[in-house]
């Protein structure tokens, strides 16, 4: 009776699985793996937050097979020997897995491939957590794409839109003795803010389907302007579940596609903006497959002489906790904080803000975002964090500072969302909450702090600094 392996990584789910269904379709018993080997993805492990949903998401799976009578399998350890111990003790012929894209872990991928298949190992990797493959296009003279809208025009002309694969159904599930325990991994960081991740979010399969069901339903109509707005229900939220695999970007595709038939224009509105935004994902991992340094270093390598300012902790520290005096980076730092999540065009404030009124380095910002969201990705983190900053593919230009001031009043105008964060300036007047400082009384016994930059004075200095590099 044949055995496979199926190593689970970031495709933590069932349905639309190539590696699971390619597994059930050729043998007779699977065993689904999961081995837990922080310690190979180099300097990105994974961050207090990303440990906390894996945490659930493993939860539920475990669940959901051990409900259809299969078990999965818990390790941790170096994964080449794992992978060789389970082998050895199922007597199996073949692992499948899901292919991931991160630098290190492509390095990883192949040397197990190499030395699983010198012992006469079948392996076979499938694609599945992106819409197309990062080497599968490519720009003027097989170049990689640089810049985001001819890679988005390329892409979409190749998208088609599937039916997703069907969940598996194995002939026999592989169960095997000596599983580790969820609690043996060591997931649960000691975080103060974990019981607002748990009000904010259902981790696992069932999670996924549930949120892109009320996106659909509520949010997908009127996107293309409310994702703007932090205060709405507006986005998807989707993308700590893409991260970790529970529903993939073609399941998404083909129900946008399906709602797109019986849409009217607005509808249709909706669901290209939302498509774009996948797309960007897609770009965000073009990028880091065909460009792996630039999560470590500038893109643009100009940017290695730019003088950004020396490192300052306390600085640092009151922009993490919210406490910089300016009320939409605060709330989107404190929202962070809270829900380990933070709306969009928020974390593209609060990062010009660290890196342009602060000039601090883009990599300080990328840092604490990998450890305190939940949809923490390293494609996306690095090409956010060098776009804003300027230093990166398809960058804004670096005199392009987002002004927290007037980005407030035009998406928060009724400061809905600054209140929400902001509890201590709950009385004051919307009118005064976007600047309280101009407000004499409005700061006063309240405890929320002065400015810590003056926005005008700290923009010049940054356009001068880099007005010193262009020279």
């Amino acid at each position: 009776m044949s055995t496979a392996l199926v190593w689970l990584r970031r495709d933590l789910r069932l349905s639309d699985h190539a590696a699971l269904a390619a597994a059930c379709a050729a043998h007779e018993r699977v065993l689904p793996v999961y081995v837990h080997s922080p310690q190979e993805e180099g300097t990105w492990a994974p961050g207090a937050a990303s440990r906390w949903w894996l945490h659930r998401s493993l939860k539920a799976l475990g669940q959901a097979l051990g409900e259809r009578g299969g078990q999965l399998y818990l390790a941790a350890g170096d994964s080449l020997g794992e992978l060789r111990r389970l082998i050895a003790q199922t007597d199996a012929r073949a692992v499948y897995w899901t292919r991931c894209y991160e630098p290190a872990l492509i390095e990883r991928d192949s040397q197990i491939k190499g030395e699983l298949r010198k012992r006469g190992i079948v392996v076979e990797s499938q694609p599945g957590n992106l819409l197309l493959e990062p080497w599968r296009f490519s720009g003027s003279q097989q170049r990689p794409y640089r810049v985001f809208t001819p890679f988005w025009r390329k892409l979409e002309s190749q998208l088609t839109a599937p039916r997703p694969l069907p969940e598996p159904r194995p002939r026999q599930w592989a169960r095997l003795a000596g599983s580790l325990t969820l609690d043996a991994l060591g997931l649960e960081p000691r975080i103060p803010w974990a019981g607002g991740l748990a009000q904010a979010w259902r981790p696992g399969e069932a999670g996924a389907r549930e949120g892109l069901r009320r996106f659909c339903a509520r949010g997908l109509a009127d996107y293309a302007a409310g994702r703007d707005r932090p205060a709405d229900a507006g986005t998807s939220r989707l993308s700590p579940h893409l991260h970790f695999g529970e529903i993939t970007a073609r399941q998404i595709h083909h129900a946008l596609h399906r709602r797109a038939a019986r849409a009217g224009a607005g509808g249709k509105a909706g669901i290209q903006a939302y498509l774009r935004e996948l797309g960007w994902r897609e770009f965000a991992h073009h990028m880091l497959y065909h460009f792996p340094g630039t999560c470590e270093r500038n893109f643009n390598r100009r940017f290695d002489a730019f003088p950004w300012a020396r490192a300052d902790e306390g600085a640092l520290e009151r922009w993490r906790r919210g406490r910089t005096g300016v009320p939409l980076v605060d709330a989107g730092m404190r929202e962070l904080w809270s829900t380990g999540w933070m709306h969009n065009r928020v974390r593209m404030i609060a990062a010009s803000f660290l890196t342009k009124n602060l000039r601090l380095h883009w990599l300080h910002g990328a840092r604490w975002f990998w450890d305190t969201l939940v949809d923490a990705d390293l494609a996306n983190n690095t090409l956010g964090w060098q776009w804003v900053a300027g230093s990166g593919a398809d960058a804004a230009p670096y005199f392009r500072v987002f002004n927290p001031l007037t980005q407030a009043a035009r998406f928060d105008p009724e400061a809905i969302y600054l209140k929400r964060w902001l509890p201590e300036l709950a009385r004051v007047p919307a009118a005064a909450l976007h600047e309280p400082w101009r407000d004499p009384g409005a700061l006063s016994g309240c405890g929320y702090p002065a400015p810590m930059v003056d926005l005008k004075v700290s923009r010049q200095s940054a356009l001068e600094a880099f007005d010193a590099l262009r020279a």
